[in-house]
């Protein structure tokens, strides 16, 4: 059975596992282990623990062995180099005047590899960035773009709350967080108390979203017509942890009570009564067929006899037909050509404007 151990490489970095082969560890000693970009200093989370055969469990690697002194030693010098890295790429992010923000400069642990991780609005050609850290480091040089949420975790700093942020210490990943969240548990929408360092919404408004779900469930929403002491009020607010409500009764009077002490109504609110009568006005989604109309009412007796009571129009005799006039007289043909020259009449030829030069 294999020995699994959890690792992190950096604060409230994720766990990843590996072997622990016949290693005795204990949460906080270093290891050095073999990983994709190389080999690597962690920090063990979680002793040892033996479990049942997986068939992943031959895909995972191993420890290496136990950080030593000079091993300790190593990661301090790589440490203080990624400072000298960060400020000289800084300068020649100036110098050549690209739009991005370096964040953090990165050293392998063997030194191999040096990562800086930047953030930018849009796709950045630093090709002629590369080549100077290049000739200048001797080493390969990977630039890696990142988010705002993980330029708040890499340099960390503290919240509105007063303590320090969630991302830099003990959350491993995002969750998705939205603005639902914040108005379930009735907080004001003002962007500025809302959102955190990195300009996004708080991840803190997901810790109790489905605890204000659950608690809601039990109370009656606002605007629903409750019962108490034989007396008909409205819900006007809500006290979910301490799960009351506000109600206004006939009487102009608010008093606030637990849920357990009133009886809600049968009777819809306003708004979803308002609702079922649009729904039922509206054909349903997909039809073209229209509503039925409503059926014509019956005469009554009274109208019968109102009807039969008022006399009958007397016919209207059809109006005369009106003479029609004679046809009148069509106009006489044209004459001739002949008939023109003999009465002395000549025929008007058209006359052509002469063309302009």
């Amino acid at each position: 059975m294999p020995r699994i151990v959890s690792l992190k490489f950096r604060d409230a970095g994720k766990h990843y596992h590996f072997n622990a082969l016949d290693f005795e560890l204990q949460s906080g000693d270093r290891v050095v282990v073999e990983t994709d970009r190389g080999r690597a200093l962690a920090i063990v989370v979680q002793p040892p623990e033996e479990m049942s055969e997986d068939p992943r469990s031959g895909e995972l690697k191993s420890v290496l062995r136990v950080a030593t002194d000079e091993d300790v030693a190593m990661a301090q010098s790589n440490s203080s180099q990624e400072k000298e890295a960060y400020h000289f790429c800084q300068e020649r992010i100036l110098k050549r005047d690209m739009e991005m923000k370096l964040v953090r400069a990165e050293y392998l642990f063997d030194g191999s590899k040096i990562i800086f991780y930047f953030t930018a609005d849009g796709r950045v050609d630093f090709r002629e960035l590369v080549k100077d850290l290049a000739h200048h480091f001797h080493t390969r040089i990977e630039m890696r773009q990142i988010g705002v949420r993980d330029e708040a975790k890499l340099i960390g700093g503290i919240g509105i709350c007063g303590r320090e942020l969630c991302c830099c210490t003990f959350l491993t990943e995002f969750t998705p967080v939205s603005v639902r969240m914040a108005k379930e548990q009735g907080l004001a929408l003002n962007p500025t108390k809302i959102s955190g360092q990195c300009g996004r919404l708080l991840c803190c408004l997901s810790y109790e979203f489905e605890t204000y779900c659950s608690l809601k469930k039990a109370l009656p929403k606002c605007g629903r017509k409750v019962m108490l002491d034989a007396t008909q009020g409205e819900v006007i607010n809500q006290d979910v942890l301490g799960q009351k409500v506000v109600v206004r009764l006939e009487n102009g009077q608010i008093v606030q009570v637990t849920a357990d002490q009133i009886e809600q109504g049968k009777g819809p609110t306003p708004t979803e009564a308002g609702e079922e009568g649009s729904k039922r006005s509206r054909p349903p989604q997909g039809s073209s067929r229209r509503p039925p109309r409503p059926p014509r009412e019956k005469p009554t007796a009274a109208s019968e006899v109102k009807k039969a009571a008022t006399p009958a129009p007397s016919p209207v005799p059809p109006p005369a037909p009106s003479p029609v006039p004679p046809p009148a007289a069509t106009e006489a043909e044209k004459p001739t050509d002949a008939e023109a020259s003999k009465t002395g009449r000549k025929r008007s030829r058209s006359r052509r404007r002469p063309r302009r030069k």
